[in-house]
Order: C-alpha cells, then structure tokens, then sequence
C-alpha cells in the first residue's frame, strides 16, 4: 500500500528571501500566479496542462481557497485541495498532488505557498490578522482547549516551548552546546555557497553562535530562524508529462505523514517526535534504508530540531544525536549532507514557504542544480516537513530518474 513512485516533481521556484520587501507588496493570490508561472516555465509545462492545485492558507480568501485560486489562474481543477499543517505544509501537499496525480484524477498539479503575510489592505477596512499574530501559532478563540488551558499559563509561542523541550533532552540525556552549535555552523557553510540565501555573504563559527544572544536557555539567537520574505511553488506530474519535462524528474517514492496533537501539553513524550512514525512509513514505502539516501534536507526552525529529527528519522540512536553531528561533517562536501542550501537558519524562513524550502532544496540537488554546493552522485533524498511545537510532521523520499 501506497506511492507507485509514478508521479514527480518536474519544475520549482524559490524567491530569493529578503528580510523586509522589497518591492511594493502584493496581494497572495498575485504571488500565487507569479510563482506558479515561474514553476511552470522552469519544468517546460504548459499552463493548459494544469489540473490540479494544492493550496495552504491565504490572506485574501479565509475560506473556499482552493476555488478561490483556480478561479484566479483559469484553472479548471480536477483536484483541488487545501492542507494547513504550518511547516509540514509542503511536503503534505507535494504528497497529496502524487497521490492524486497516481489514482488518476490528475495529470499536473501546482504546490504553491506565497509568504508575504502583509498584503496590502484598505483604510475603511484593515486587515484583522487574528489572535495567531499575537500569540504565536496559537487560538484564543473561545472554546480553544489552548485559551482555556496554554495560553493563561504561558504556554505559548515558538521560542519558550522549543527551548523546554532542548532543556528536557539536556537532562535526559545530556547536552553538547557545541555539537548544537554546529548544526548552526555547517548550514552557514551551504548558505554561503548558495546564491540567494539571506547569509549567503555572512559566515560563522561555533564560537559566534554560542557567543549570540540566549533568547530562550539553551537556545542563542544564530540556533534560531529568522522569517523573512519570499515564495515557494513545484510542478507535480505524471510520468508522461514528467518525460517530456526539460528537468530530471524527481519521483516521489514514499511519504509518511503523523499528526497526533496541536500542543505540546498533550504529547505522550516530549522527547519522541511523531516523526519517528512518519520516517518509517516513507521508508518502508520506499522500499529503501536510511544508509541509501545521498542527502536530507530536515525542517529546521530551531537546531533542537534537527538534532530530534535526525535520530527519530531513524539517521542515529534516540539520545545519540550529538555525538552524530560531532562526528559527521554536514555541509555539501561532507559525508552526511544536510540541508545542502543553508536549511532556513542559513537561506531563510518564509511563513509555511519555509517548509517548500527543504522540497526545493532536495529537487535541485537531484536535478544536479545546486551549483556551488551539489552533492556529487545525489540520487535520493529524505526530507522532513514540521508544524508546531514538533506536532505536525510529514517525510518524503524523493529519488531522481
């Protein structure tokens, strides 16, 4: 049960990311379009071959978006779907489309996520960005189970609850600032071989890291990612299409989704991610072991996880991650490479396009795309997708023709 592998990535774009805009902003549906051509012209797939879109939530439409966006572009979707799973986003939709695209209902779907949450708005009627702005990913709504029982305590936010988590691995089975620090370290090293990172210019050293501001003990400021502005879309085809694409396809081979809570107060264990699941069932889809991949590209909103992704993906033992990335060498030129473009604390983080980013960055890699920083014979790639406080978690394996 599950993928054939018949369905690939074909075409993708990625902004460049900026920390503040600069160009005058733009409604999302327009950043919809501009991105979805600009995946289209990179595969060589013409517009009227679309029909399929796979959407995720979107400033100018709170509700029927996907309807909303194929009325935009003059699609006439035959799948049209709509996934809200914060930066597990991306790779859920970029399954979904080859799940779609291989039962049939479809020949060629766009995963598009826009970034630029400020979209213009109108004095007479200005935008309510909603309680998620002011409390961090989270609903105050009445009725949410997080206003009655998180939010009042202070469980809320990103930074606070991934750094419980970091202090709770610490006392469970110790903690190596360095080893931590050099996540940071080896994803600078691909940013600044990659053009269009935002610190594609700016190099550090474990030193500068542990010597940056602690913004929430025992994470510093350079283990934290910084959102900026940009956009994220890939082309998903059949076969047919796939061949006649000006790319090496990339075939979807094996996905794994678990989504067992929203907030952290309802995890069973802290320490044991539902990414433990989603690995292996992209694995044993697969049909391959962890020892066959060339690359990962692992969600990295915060080096706490990585360090927790790399050893439920199954990469290393659970409590022996640091020792792993001590001794491994994770830039493109090392013997373990991960998140060969920067990751988003080196290239960036743009809203739930962040989480495109690791799509974008294993497709370049095993289209042979990635310039300075390719990995020589990269053939397959695992790639991690998390939402949440280490809630939402899908994995992809993606293998070139």
């Amino acid at each position: 049960m599950g993928l054939r592998g018949e369905a690939a990535i074909v075409g993708f774009t990625e902004l460049a990311p900026t920390r503040a805009p600069t160009e005058p902003l733009t409604f999302t549906l327009e950043q919809w379009a501009t991105l979805s051509a600009a995946a289209l012209a990179d595969a060589g797939i013409s517009p009227t071959e679309v029909d399929g879109i796979v959407c995720s939530p979107l400033m100018e439409s709170e509700i029927f978006v996907p309807s909303t966006v194929a009325e935009y572009l003059g699609i006439r979707a035959n799948f049209a779907e709509f996934v809200d799973l914060g930066g597990a986003t991306a790779a859920a939709m970029v399954w979904r489309a080859a799940a779609a695209i291989e039962l049939g209902i479809c020949q060629a779907v766009l995963c598009t996520i826009p970034a630029q949450y400020m979209t213009p708005m109108s004095d007479k009627k200005p935008k309510n960005y909603g309680d998620a702005l002011y409390f961090g990913a989270s609903s105050n709504q009445y009725g949410s189970p997080q206003a009655e029982f998180d939010i009042p305590y202070g469980n809320l936010g990103q930074n606070g609850p991934y750094a419980q988590v970091a202090r709770l691995y610490g006392a469970t089975y110790g903690y190596d600032e360095r080893a931590m620090a050099k996540i940071a370290v080896d994803q600078r090293v691909n940013a600044n071989h990659t053009e269009g990172a935002v610190w594609h210019d700016t190099p550090i050293t474990v030193e500068d890291v542990l010597a940056s501001p602690m913004i929430a003990d025992p994470l510093h400021r350079l283990e934290i990612v910084m959102p900026c502005f940009g956009g994220a879309s890939v082309v998903v085809t059949n076969s047919d299409l796939a061949r006649r694409s000006r790319n090496r396809p990339v075939w979807i081979k094996g996905f794994g989704e678990h989504v067992p809570y929203k907030t952290p107060t309802y995890a069973d264990d802290l320490l044991t991610t539902p990414m433990t699941r989603a690995a292996e069932t992209a694995f044993s889809m697969a049909g391959i072991g962890r020892a066959d991949v060339d690359l990962v590209s692992i969600y990295d909103c915060y080096t706490i996880t990585v360090l927790l992704s790399l050893e439920d993906a199954g990469f290393c033992a659970k409590g022996t991650g640091m020792k792993f990335v001590a001794d491994h060498d994770m830039t493109f030129r090392g013997d373990f490479p991960v998140n060969t473009a920067g990751g988003q604390l080196g290239y960036g983080q743009a809203g739930n396009a962040g989480g495109m980013h690791h799509v974008c960055d294993a497709t370049r890699q095993l289209m042979g795309r990635a310039g300075d920083a390719q990995v020589p014979d990269a053939h397959r790639a695992f790639v991690s997708g998390n939402g949440g406080i280490l809630s939402e978690q899908t994995a992809l394996i993606l293998q070139g023709d």
